[in-house]
């Protein structure tokens, strides 16, 4: 195929894209979700709804489960309202093991605190003892008693054999 170059030529200084006269847009790029650098826009009504303050110097939360876990926040968002007594704490939860914890919340704990810690230790303790002696009875219900010797028995079985054959002759 042959190109005529002045056509080409003409036809490219026909088409304008931008220069005078021609609309400015500039493309923001908003990332999906949550706003980029600040928060859930729903989260903030909710929050603006239930009139809670935010609450500086607060450096993690620790939340003690039923089961002996600990769910822990680092660096997480609170906000608080007195008059309602409310509080809301949200950010990047782990589950930990109590034990992962221990060295670092010690300090942080009153007396209250570390009696219901220690009670809590108990019954960590108590709960696990139930979960092996639960685990221990299974496996022991799978697997019968046996007594008496199993060759005696076999050995029996084939003595009768060989005298029925004995008898047919």
């Amino acid at each position: 195929m042959v190109v005529d170059q002045e056509k080409l030529a003409k036809l490219q200084s026909a088409v304008r894209t931008g220069g005078k006269g021609a609309p400015r847009r500039k493309v923001v790029k908003k990332p999906k979700g949550a706003v980029a650098g600040g928060e859930d826009p729903k989260l903030q009504a909710a929050l603006k709804k239930l009139a809670v303050q935010p609450l500086t110097g607060i450096e993690e939360v620790n939340m003690f489960k039923a089961d002996g876990n600990v769910l822990h926040i680092e660096a997480p968002k609170v906000h608080g309202a007195v008059a309602s007594n409310t509080v809301v704490v949200h950010g990047k939860a782990q589950s930990k093991e109590l034990t992962e914890l221990v060295p670092g919340i010690l300090s942080q704990l009153g007396p209250e605190s570390l009696a219901s810690l220690r009670k809590l230790a108990e019954s960590y303790q108590a709960l696990s003892q139930q979960q092996e002696s639960a685990q221990k009875g299974a496996d022991a219900e799978g697997v019968p008693e046996v007594s008496g010797n199993f060759d005696e028995v076999e050995q029996q079985e084939k003595a009768p054999a060989s005298t029925e054959v004995d008898q047919l002759d």
